[in-house]
């Protein structure tokens, strides 16, 4: 009597490792000069994915943080952290909550240290990245997909009369 093998549920990073960086400050060494900044920080963030070979996928999270004094850029920071996750025996639901909230979790504090590590040697004080809900943001995108998806049905099925 043979028993129905159903397949294992399993997630490997294989590797993390950092695909792009870059790190701009137009503006010094006048920026460092006396006074008091009170700089505005923006934070951009998003995440792809891309199949590699067999279960593996390549998961790239982007963040790029840009601080303002006024309009004068005193840093843009983009980091490309990315990794290799080897996932089987998932559904295809399952799977892209995986690469949708798990991946950008585990890339998150990897892309946060050498963000800091980068402003920190560019000459500014020490930055810190606050913890991001990946997974309000993974339903947000889902949320904001399935509008999308509904928007463009019901531009198609309109009927239009002359």
């Amino acid at each position: 009597m043979a028993e129905t093998e159903t397949p294992s549920k399993q997630i490997i990073i294989q590797k993390l490792y950092i695909k792009d960086a870059s790190f701009e400050s137009p503006n010094t060494p006048s920026v460092f000069k006396g006074g008091e900044w009170n700089p505005k920080t923006d934070l951009n963030l998003s995440s792809s994915h891309v199949p590699f070979e067999d279960d593996t996928h390549e998961v790239i999270l982007t963040i790029t943080v840009e601080a303002k004094d006024e309009d004068n850029v005193i840093f843009l920071v983009e980091l490309k952290q990315a990794g290799l996750f080897q996932i089987s025996g998932y559904e295809k639901e399952e799977l892209e909550t995986i690469i949708g909230i798990f991946c950008p979790n585990t890339l998150f504090p990897y892309a946060r240290e050498s963000i800091a590590n980068i402003i920190t040697k560019g000459g500014f004080p020490e930055f810190l990245l606050q913890p991001i809900n990946f997974d309000a943001l993974y339903n947000e995108s889902k949320k904001r997909a399935a509008s999308t998806a509904a928007d463009s049905k019901d531009e198609n099925n309109s009927e239009t009369t002359h």
